[in-house]
């Protein structure tokens, strides 16, 4: 990235390398989700490419509908792995939001990805109507009546994107350092993420459990704030090295050879702190050291010896992959190894298995007709497999695929792969 003048503004911009270079081979467009369900040049990495050059380069006004081609994109990065002169064009989409933002600054965006998601006592009481929703029995009261069947498809895919929401905050719940089993062999610093501590926390407090019972010590600091990449998503590279840096500092006060995290998006994002703040001299070398220690915990289970789980799960079980995950870390074996260990279950493959299931984030809320698009896809192919488990190491993820289950009527549970190894070793009950 460096430093321009236009249109009266110095801006951070894309390096003229980061669009040049492309030869229009179209090869992204066969693995792009969006082009593949419009066949229109727009909504392609190769169409985006041209958009933003032009834009960039004074030939188009970098006008809203410009932008909204940018956020059409899904960002999979499945373009990046593709290209054969080494474009990144879900690299450049993020930036042209970048460059978008810095022009006319967003406020609600201000407040949403600076005031609001970061800042883990705000977020728990955000979140405290759906935890009322849940608690008292209001949700059950919904579905046994049908009532949701009476909401706009919009809003009723929104509710049933929500999974069973914990009553407690996992930050308000689990101990800031929980002792390893039989000793501990390694000191693990465990990332809790926004979504895992106000929706997930049973799926964490599972992730912790399985860490300690292999020799970890997990210590999970109560004050870091948001990863940084909802941020990203929406051009605030302001906020996304701020909670970078915070987050940083909050790490280095803990003794820990290794960062886990258990949500895709959060460490392939923690991954790239060192990229990020490589131009802050007094931020590069503590954020690449940073970002040598984070480890996805499919990742860090595959690298240490394993207690082979004495319980059994008979179900047969499929797993999607998190763009984040497997193109983002080039992390997809491990998960599946981890499933392999478990007596009973039966993996078989999804098709088209690291496909974006539509989620992106927040696409289903910003272009809910493209995400229901791909994620239809991806249910047709879940259907195929006869699973009655799906499992997937993303929030993000598995709110998509919980959604789509929903929507088609399948008797499919979809969980995190750790979630399943937990319950093989007892879950709570064997700790």
């Amino acid at each position: 990235m460096i430093s321009v003048d236009m249109n009266t503004l110095v801006l951070e911009r894309p390096e003229e390398s980061a669009y040049l270079n492309c030869i229009r081979c179209g090869l992204c467009l066969a693995v792009c989700p969006t082009y593949r369900e419009y066949l229109k040049e727009t909504v392609s990495p190769r169409g985006r490419v041209a958009l933003a050059r032009q834009g960039l380069e004074g030939q188009l006004e970098l006008s809203p509908n410009l932008v909204e081609q940018m956020y059409n994109c899904f960002a999979c990065m499945a373009c990046n792995e593709l290209c054969p002169v080494g474009i990144r064009p879900a690299e450049l989409v993020l930036s042209m939001r970048h460059v978008s933002e810095q022009m006319v600054p967003s406020k609600f965006k201000s407040a949403l990805f600076g005031g609001l998601i970061p800042h883990a006592g705000r977020m728990e009481l955000a979140t405290l109507p759906l935890r009322l929703y849940e608690g008292l029995g209001l949700r059950r009261l919904v579905y046994w009546l049908g009532l949701q069947r009476l909401l706009p498809a919009y809003f009723r895919d929104l509710e049933a994107m929500l999974p069973r929401i914990p009553q407690r905050p996992l930050r308000q719940s689990l101990p800031k350092v929980v002792p390893a089993a039989g000793g501990a062999r390694y000191r693990v610093g465990f990332f809790l993420g926004c979504a895992q501590n106000v929706l997930f926390a049973e799926e964490s407090h599972a992730t912790v459990r399985v860490l300690a019972r292999n020799g970890c010590q997990v210590t999970t600091p109560p004050d870091v704030q948001c990863c940084g990449m909802p941020a990203r998503g929406y051009g605030r590279m302001d906020l996304v090295r701020a909670q970078a840096r915070h987050n940083i500092a909050v790490f280095e006060r803990c003794p820990v050879d290794v960062i886990v995290t258990d949500c895709a998006t959060c460490g392939s994002t923690l991954k790239e702190y060192g990229e990020l703040l490589a131009g802050e001299p007094e931020w590069a070398g503590r954020a690449a050291a940073f970002s040598r220690k984070v480890r996805d915990v499919s990742e860090f289970l595959g690298e240490i010896p394993l207690a082979k789980p004495q319980g059994k799960i008979v179900a047969r079980v499929t797993y999607h992959d998190p763009c984040h995950l497997r193109r983002g870390q080039g992390v997809w074996k491990q998960p599946r190894n981890l499933l392999k260990l478990i007596d009973g279950l039966e993996l078989v493959e999804l098709p088209e298995a690291n496909w974006c299931c539509g989620s992106a984030g927040s696409q289903l809320i910003t272009h809910p007709e493209t995400s229901r698009k791909v994620m239809d896809r991806k249910m047709d192919n879940l259907a195929s497999t006869g699973a009655s488990v799906i499992a997937s190491g993303c929030p993000g993820c598995q709110m998509q695929l919980q959604t789509g289950i929903r929507r088609y009527g399948l008797k499919v549970r979809a969980v995190h792969p750790v979630t399943l190894l937990d319950e093989a070793y007892g879950g709570s009950d064997g700790h």
